[in-house]
């Protein structure tokens, strides 16, 4: 009672104190309550938002509206809903105030047919507490994707462009409006760009033409044309969008097709032409023509020129034909100047003509030079030569002025040389020939004139030519001459003058000698024998050197040039060798004379040989035979030896040099070889034949005359083979052959031929001489068909068989085969045309032949029939089988064949009656000739008109009607018209009727009687064959002046109309009279486009359609007068009196408002910029004149902080200034509105998007260019919009803006000024971002085409002006040079920090291991407190009457219900781009997502935070309170402390009681199934007295038997566990130091056992309940059901330390010896232990509790298990959860 009493009090304080409180809170904020459902966030009311379309269905479109007051949990304080949710696009969370996008079935589509732009929903909110409703508009923007490409409307294009077209002509605009190609997605992915891509089939196409605006498509020329290059050129046009993204830009392409017109840039060209090579110029053309003298024109006309003369135009295909031009032929000059007396041309056919007969003794020759010109005045005329010779009348032959010509040439003249006359060959011979009917020269005289006749040589013409040309004429020579060969030639030469030839003349012509031959010795040595007996001036050898030359060339000298040592010399002239005077020989002695022959020419070509004389001497004997050398000779010879010719020297000697006589003695029967006598050489009398004998031994004698004086040697003689024997064929075999066409490999025949010759000379190859392709012969002569022969073709052959020996230089024959082809039938019929055209006219009668046809079959003996092979039209048609003649049979008619083509196309077909090949078809298109059958037939017969008596020429009077029955589209159906002037002549000559409309009008201005009538006969005729024609009359009555009506006024001039005027109003009124008539006005002309009305009846003009003053500013109208009569007999009568003129001003109105020149305009301001500094210029532009263009501009600026405007503009001028400063404000941007109203500010309006982005001189590169800058800034704008161009290229839609344009500055800080270049700043602005482009970003754009740049800016900076470079400001590279100045300071305070940092990490080693040991030694003092019995309690408290037990568990409940997760996600701060998702559904804990910073855009999902709850309630009967008194302080401890075993008893009590509460054979899962059944969030832990008894002595003998029982393997798990938890713990406090010694602190287990195991696998944490709530269940005696879990707004994270540092108090004032304890797992014991972790660790969310927790397992002393430890290894942790995350407070 006591405790109830103390329990009420405390909580009526609590009340009295919190109305305070609040009374208190509501002095500062009296409407707190109607401060829900407003917007927590400032800024516009509205939420707008943006979301891409086709978004998946459950797009978080908002995360958090942001409306104060609570939607959910018990006690809502606002209730939101949807309004206005068209389509019901959007969801709806209104506990987590989210929208989500209801796309179900659907998608968001931004295009057509959709076209959902946007969203706009009401968020409706109704404040509980008050009732007010407040709704906040959310307005979702539909963002764009490029998802569609684009499209042109048509599949190609066509233009065409004449190639005289200027370059820089835009030849093709064809994409404009929408007829280029279109994309349905919006802003830059719905813009189109055109480019024009390579195309590899015209690959000049993209160089030819260019885009240089690719928004508009237009395509322009870029090179010049030229039809004659080329005619067609296929450009390929690419249409890409302009998204952001370049890599998702999409694109599609079509085909220009551009034919090029020929147009007429050339001039006539002469023919024939032949071009100059590499060039399209015809080379000089002379054209020839002779005439004979003395010939009249009427003999010669025209004159025949060679070719003929001709000249075209060389622009052949002009368009249309008749713009063609003509060419003019003229003669332009000539020689001699009086041709034009004798010579004219014509100027279109360029005939020529002789005017009168030449004298060829005035005249022989004109050269005139003719001008070809095109009659359209061109100024490219062609020009040719002609020359005209006059020809004499040849009646006298040619003749030589010389009876004969002696000529010399020196042999050793080179080809070409020319004949002299003399022997000096100083001058050459002349041959003068003449024609006395050229020129008559007197004896003695010079001829002038060249004859021109040919010479020609009867005899040598391959040695010598005659030059053919001049008067004098030349000898030559051809090929070289050789005197020892020939030493004359004699020929005569002929002249000849086309007609007669002369006398021949004899020429001699001598070969001069030259020293071309050496003298030469018939042997190279000599061996001689001498005596001593010998005398002085014997002689010793005769020698005899030849030398073919003549005179002095020809005479030799000898001498002796060594070897004689004095003792022999030698006649020069003679070369006789013989002993010199006064010499004695010597037996023994030998001499080698060198003897030299030289001629006798001049030095220089002088020639000369030797040889040389062996001599020996030899003592006075004759004893001995003559002795050959050698005994046995061998010689190989050729059978081709010539005859004479020496082959062996077979001279012996004798030692007494008596004189030998030699002799063939035997082996030469049929003497083919000579010996001589006397010298003993050997000589080939006869030819040798190998073939015959190819082997002689002769046997020959020496003899001196004595009878032993004789002795003989053996020549052995091999005739060796040359290949002297060409094959031959076997004249046996045949040579007439036969094949079968259409076979391959066929044999034909075989031939054979054979050589005598030895060896590979006698072996024989085959080959074929021609038709290598078609036959082949093998090896040994047999013959084939290489391919299948066709005899129609060809049916014989005569084949060249070559048979050539193997030899070197081999031999051949050839044999002539004839070869037929017999001929199969392989070979259908083939018509002599594929395909019959022929014009059949209708009506013609049946039988009629139209058309014959022939087949023709190459086969022999073939039999041609013919047949229709097409069955439906075998009953029109008839052919003849044999003749092939295709006749009607029956009549056609045109008119039959109206809905189809008056044709008729059939097959007919040829066959071979005794062939099996297929027949030959043809086709056969018959057309249809329409005959005319019909005439033209008038509507009427009589037509009336009526006119005016004094009409003008041209004046309508009527329009007659003619209609033919032919069928339309056909000559015969059209109509024509023409006047009879026959019957009525004079009515013909004043009226006309135009030709193909049939109006009948005045031919001349009339000026007639009143009431005459005109008869006038028309006629209608047709086109058709035969024309055919009919007629009608017009009468046509002249009206009196007084009937018809006449204006008061010539001319009409109302008052301006506006352009505005709705249709009816009046524009003015005309007026006619006319005597007793009633007038009808009507406009007959200027109102084509029905613009105005006119009331007939009273001459009121009317507006009849809208005006536009901008499309035509005025009218000219013709009205006209008639009276009604007239009107009536729907006549008109127009005259110079009924017809008038209205002028009708449009009067400009205010209809259009200002256009802009641009949509989007985009600037730049500097940081630095001043007050009222210009950003930029716009400008508006209107179609109206006047004060009506006269533009006032305003701007519309988003309101900006602290009031500031921001921007101003210049009313009038559209300038826009600066009117606040902006430093450090660089990367903002502004966006507004420009607004440009006409007519001062008073009319219309139109406006204009701008963006003005802060840069600084971080954003700007300085272009530098060698031009002033004075002429940089009056070209800036030209140069900018190039500048722009290339930026563009990059980033679409960018703009370059300039800074500033000042002199280049230079040098050290860029301190120096040069005036003669310029500094140019700008910088770029992305209209994506809106901010300035990057600094690099802009150099890579424009350095890396810095040459294409300079090309464009050279017309602006003129000859040499050009970007010098692109650099950084100065301000940018200054601060760069400081940056790289200051980065050695940090540098080395980086490597001092470091140093420090490692020096450090010992210290706090040390301390941390100190601590871990002295954190040991308290947990285990704790543990034995826990583990000691409890005191008894003092006075326990009866449990109130009025409060009954409360209800066991239902069946099945979990036992550890109650220890539900309690984990509490740590909730971002507001702003974060983090997003944390809660623990999916299907797990049993759930893990914590953080999204990358790059997602903040996504969804932010709060987690939602569960309240601790504690449930505090008096015991019941069967629950046994337990007191524990505080032990006294522990003395420390060192001894290692095993971790309490406690799992299996708590399995064993929660089994039993579960059996008490029927839960039995229930396994953990089953356990965990029946938990998430109920959803319980607390378990009450009943025990009786005796069983709290027993778990306490159980608990204590279970840890006293653990201090004995440490196994190595659960120290060495504790130990490792420990270290892992202690290295993620946090330093703990002293408060928790304190608090791990009590009975209540946790500490960790484990466990082993199966049971084990199985008891925590279903474990849960307990959810704790606030202590409030478990107050007022005791006092209301009343259980309330589980609360559910309600997220708590922001902010409520920071209230959890201050709930548990109210706690923390109640726990350390707690008596331990006074007061009781409540049991282990009641409500008390789990808020005792709520408030273990301090509130540091709870608002860090470390992964692990206090030290404390780590080391201990609860008041129950068990470590829960390790579920999930690896997945919930980065999970926050709650303010009471152990090192695993788990609550273990029961």
């Amino acid at each position: 009672m006591c405790q109830q009493f103390y329990l009420w009090k405390c909580v009526a304080s609590g009340i009295i104190l919190g109305s305070l409180f609040m009374i208190c809170l509501g002095q500062y904020d009296d409407d707190w309550q109607y401060e829900d459902c407003k917007l927590a966030r400032g800024g516009p009311p509205a939420t707008i938002v943006a979301i891409d379309e086709e978004s998946r269905n459950g797009t978080i479109v908002v995360d958090n509206m942001l409306i104060k007051g609570t939607a959910g949990g018990p006690d809502p304080t606002i209730e939101l809903s949807l309004k206005d949710n068209v389509d019901y696009w959007i969801m709806l969370d209104p506990v987590k105030q989210m929208l989500f996008l209801n796309s179900t079935g659907r998608v968001l589509d931004r295009d057509p047919p959709m076209n959902i732009h946007s969203i706009v929903v009401q968020v409706q909110c109704i404040n509980k507490k008050v009732g007010t409703v407040i709704y906040h508009e959310v307005r979702i923007v539909v963002r764009d994707r490029n998802d569609n490409s684009p499209m042109f409307k048509h599949e190609s294009y066509y233009a065409t462009v004449n190639e005289l077209t200027p370059v820089g002509t835009t030849i093709f605009t064809g994409f404009s409006g929408d007829n280029g190609a279109t994309d349905i997605d919006d802003g830059p992915n719905g813009q189109i760009e055109y480019v024009i891509q390579y195309n590899p089939e015209d690959p000049t196409s993209n160089d030819t033409f260019e885009i240089p605006l690719m928004l508009t498509g237009n395509i322009v020329l870029r090179k010049r044309l030229n039809y004659e290059d080329k005619t067609r050129y296929y450009v390929i046009i690419q249409a890409n969008d302009r998204a952001q993204n370049l890599n998702e830009r999409r694109t599609t392409t079509t085909t220009l097709t551009v034919d090029v017109l020929d147009g007429d840039d050339l001039g006539p060209m002469f023919l024939p032409c032949v071009l100059v090579p590499n060039t399209r110029d015809c080379r000089p053309l002379t054209y020839q023509a002779a005439i004979p003298e003395l010939r009249t024109p009427e003999e010669l006309n025209p004159i025949i020129v060679t070719p003929p003369i001709q000249a075209i135009d060389q622009d052949r295909n002009i368009q249309p034909p008749s713009d063609r031009p003509g060419i003019l032929y003229s003669i332009l000059v000539g020689t001699p100047e009086d041709y034009p007396r004798f010579f004219h041309m014509h100027p279109r056919t360029a005939e020529l003509n002789l005017l009168e007969p030449i004298n060829r003794d005035f005249h022989q020759k004109f050269d005139l030079v003719i001008k070809a010109e095109q009659d359209n005045g061109h100024p490219l005329p062609a020009f040719a030569s002609l020359h005209i010779e006059i020809l004499d009348e040849n009646n006298q032959s040619p003749y030589f002025t010389m009876p004969s010509y002696q000529g010399y040439i020196l042999e050793s003249a080179p080809v070409g040389a020319t004949i002299s006359d003399s022997l000096n060959l100083t001058t050459p011979l002349r041959i003068v020939a003449l024609d006395k009917d050229v020129e008559d020269v007197p004896p003695g005289g010079v001829p002038t004139k060249d004859p021109e006749l040919h010479l020609f040589l009867n005899d040598y013409t391959s040695v010598f030519t005659v030059t053919q040309t001049g008067i004098t004429r030349f000898l030559t020579l051809l090929q070289p001459v050789d005197r020892e060969e020939q030493q004359t030639y004699t020929f005569s030469i002929t002249a000849f003058d086309g007609i007669q030839e002369s006398e021949p003349v004899v020429v001699n012509i001598r070969v001069m000698d030259a020293n071309d031959n050496t003298p030469t010795f018939p042997e190279i040595s000599y061996n001689v024998y001498v005596y001593t007996d010998m005398s002085p001036g014997d002689s010793v050898i005769q020698l005899t050197a030849v030398d073919a030359d003549e005179g002095s060339n020809g005479e030799i000298t000898y001498e002796i040039l060594a070897g004689a040592k004095g003792d022999f010399i030698i006649n020069k002239t003679t070369g006789l060798i013989s002993i010199a005077p006064g010499v004695e020989l010597i037996v023994g002695m030998t001499y080698a004379l060198t003897v030299q022959a030289a001629d006798n020419a001049p030095p220089a070509e002088r020639r000369h040989s030797i040889c040389t004389v062996y001599i020996e001497v030899l003592p006075p004997n004759n004893q001995s035979p003559p002795r050959f050398p050698q005994l046995m000779y061998s010689l190989e010879i050729s059978e081709a030896m010539r005859i004479g010719a020496v082959l062996l020297n077979l001279q012996a000697t004798d030692r007494e040099g008596d004189p030998i006589t030699y002799a063939i003695e035997n082996g030469d029967p049929q003497r083919v070889f000579n010996l001589s006598e006397t010298t003993g050489i050997l000589t080939l009398g006869k030819a040798l034949d190998r073939e015959s004998t190819d082997r002689y031994i002769l046997i020959v004698t020496a003899s001196d005359g004595r009878p032993d004086g004789t002795s003989t040697a053996t020549v052995n003689v091999v005739v060796t083979d040359v290949n002297d024997n060409a094959p031959v064929f076997d004249p046996y075999l045949p040579r007439n052959l036969s094949v079968v066409e259409e076979e391959a490999n066929a044999f034909v025949g075989q031939v054979r031929a054979t050589d005598p010759d030895a060896g590979i000379n006698g072996q024989v190859y085959y080959s074929l001489g021609n038709f290598n392709n078609l036959f082949r012969i093998t090896s040994n002569g047999s013959i084939y068909t290489a391919v299948k022969l066709n005899r129609e073709v060809r049916d014989y052959y005569e084949l060249i068989v070559v048979a050539t020996d193997g030899a070197v230089h081999p031999r051949h024959s050839t044999l002539t085969l004839a070869i037929k082809v017999l001929d199969i039938d392989d070979n259908s019929p083939v018509f002599t045309n594929a395909t019959y055209t022929v014009v059949v006219e209708e009506n013609l009668p049946a039988g009629t032949t139209f058309l014959q046809i022939e087949a023709k079959d190459v086969d022999l003996g073939a039999n041609v029939s013919y047949r229709i092979r097409s069955p439906e039209v075998k009953h029109m048609f008839a052919l003849h089988p044999f003749t092939g003649e295709l006749s009607l049979l029956r009549s056609l008619d045109y008119e039959a064949f109206l809905d189809q083509e008056s044709t008729i196309t059939f097959l007919v077909e040829a066959f071979d009656i005794y062939g099996t090949m297929p027949p030959g078809i043809a086709t056969v298109t018959v057309i249809i000739k329409d005959m005319n059958d019909y005439p033209p037939v008038f509507s009427k017969r009589i037509y009336k008109g009526m006119v005016a008596p004094d009409a003008v020429k041209g004046t309508p009077i009527t329009t007659v009607y003619a209609e033919d029955a032919d069928p339309p589209g056909l000559p015969a159906s059209r109509v024509r018209y023409r006047v009879d002037d026959v019957q009525f002549p004079y009515p013909a000559s004043i009226f006309d009727i135009e030709e193909d409309s049939g109006r009948v009008i005045t031919r001349v201005n009339l000026n007639e009687e009143p009431t005459t009538i005109f008869k006038l006969v028309v006629v209608a005729f047709d086109d058709g064959e035969p024309v055919m024609s009919s007629s009608a009359t017009v009468k046509i009555l002249v009206l009196h002046p007084g009937e018809i009506p006449r204006f008061t006024q010539e001319e009409y001039r109302p008052p301006p109309v506006s352009e505005l005027a709705a249709r009816g109003t009046m524009v003015g009124a005309i007026s006619a009279a006319a005597i007793n008539q009633s007038v009808v006005y009507s406009i007959v002309s200027g109102n084509e486009e029905d613009k105005f009305g006119i009331n007939n009846i009273t001459g009121v003009i009317y507006v009849n359609g809208p005006l536009d003053y901008e499309t035509q500013r005025s009218y000219v109208l013709r009205v006209q007068a008639d009276s009604l009569e007239v009107v009536l007999a729907n006549l008109r009568v127009p005259s110079k009196s009924n017809t008038a003129k209205v002028y009708i001003e449009i009067r400009d109105e205010n209809d259009h408002p200002p256009v802009f020149q641009k949509k989007f305009y985009i600037g730049g301001v500097s940081e630095d910029a001043r007050m009222f500094a210009s950003v930029l210029r716009v400008k508006a532009t209107d179609k109206d004149t006047g004060n009506y263009s006269t533009m006032a501009y305003r701007l519309i600026i988003p309101p900006i902080k602290e009031g500031k405007e921001g921007f101003v503009v210049e009313t009038y001028t559209g300038l826009i200034k600066t009117a606040m400063l902006f430093h450090n404000m660089r990367r903002s941007y502004f966006k507004f509105q420009v607004i440009a109203t006409d007519d001062y500010g008073k009319g219309l309006s139109g406006k204009a998007d701008v963006l003005v982005s802060v840069v600084n001189q971080l954003d700007m590169q300085v272009i530098v260019s060698n031009v002033p800058p004075t002429l940089v800034e009056k070209k800036i704008e030209d140069l900018t919009e190039i500048l722009d161009r290339y930026v563009q290229d990059q980033i679409p839609g960018a703009k370059v803006v300039v800074e500033s344009i000042g002199a280049r500055r230079h040098g050290d800080a860029f301190s120096l000024e040069d005036y003669s270049k310029c500094d140019l700043t700008v910088y770029a602005i992305d209209p994506q971002t809106n901010r300035a482009i990057d600094r690099n970003e802009l150099f890579k754009f424009l350095d890396g085409k810095l040459l294409d740049i300079n090309k464009e800016f050279q017309p602006y900076y003129g000859e040499g002006g050009r970007i010098l470079e692109i650099r950084t400001p100065e301000a940018v590279t200054s601060i760069k040079k400081r940056g790289e100045s200051l980065g050695y300071t940090e540098g080395a305070l980086l490597a001092l920090a470091f140093i420090i940092i490692l020096c450090c990490i010992p210290a706090i080693l040390v301390v941390l291991v100190s601590y871990r040991q002295r954190q040991a030694e308290c947990t285990k003092t704790a543990r034995i407190q826990s583990a000691m019995p409890a005191a008894k309690p003092a006075a326990p408290t009866p449990a109130p009457v009025a409060a009954p037990p409360p209800p066991p568990p239902p069946p099945g409940a979990h036992l550890y219900e109650e220890l539900g997760d309690s984990t509490m996600y740590e909730m971002p701060q507001y702003g974060s781009r983090r997003r944390l998702l809660p623990p999916a559904g299907q797990e049993e804990y759930g893990e914590v997502v953080g999204e990358a910073e790059e997602e903040y855009e996504e969804e932010e999902e709060k987690p939602k935070k569960i309240k601790p709850k504690i449930e505090v309630r008096e015991p019941s009967e069967e629950e046994v309170v337990v007191t524990v008194e505080k032990p006294p302080p522990a003395e420390p401890t060192y001894t290692t402390w095993k971790r309490a075993k406690i799992f299996p008893m708590i399995l064993k009590k929660v089994r039993g009681l579960a059996e008490k509460r029927g839960i039995t054979d229930l396994e953990g899962e089953e356990w965990q199934r029946r938990l998430e059944e109920e959803d319980k969030d607390y378990l009450r832990l009943t025990l009786d007295q005796e069983e709290a008894t027993e778990s306490t002595v159980e608990s204590e003998e279970e840890s006293s038997s653990d201090y004995t029982e440490y196994s190595e393997e659960e120290s060495e798990f504790s130990e490792s566990e420990t270290t892992e938890e202690e290295s993620e713990s946090e330093t703990p406090s002293e408060e928790e130091v304190e608090e791990s010694s009590t009975p209540e602190s946790e500490e960790e287990s484990e466990s082993t056992e199966s049971e084990g195991e199985k008891a925590r696998k279903n474990i849960v944490l307990a959810r704790r309940r606030p202590v409030e709530e478990e107050v007022k269940k005791v006092k209301g005696k009343k259980e309330e059901p589980p609360e559910e879990l309600e997220e708590e707004p922001p902010g409520a994270e920071e209230e959890h330390p201050e709930e548990e540092s109210e706690l923390a108090p109640m726990e350390e004032s707690t008596d331990f010896e006074g007061q009781d304890v409540p049991e282990e797992g009641s409500a008390e014991s789990a808020s005792m232990e709520g408030v273990v972790e301090s509130e540091e660790e709870s608002e860090l969310g470390s992964s692990s509790s206090s030290s404390s927790e780590s080391q201990t397992g609860g008041p129950w002393g068990f470590q829960v298990p390790d579920y999930g430890r690896t997945k919930n290894a980065n999970q926050q942790k709650s303010p009471a959860a152990n090192s695993e995350g788990y609550n273990t407070a029961l």
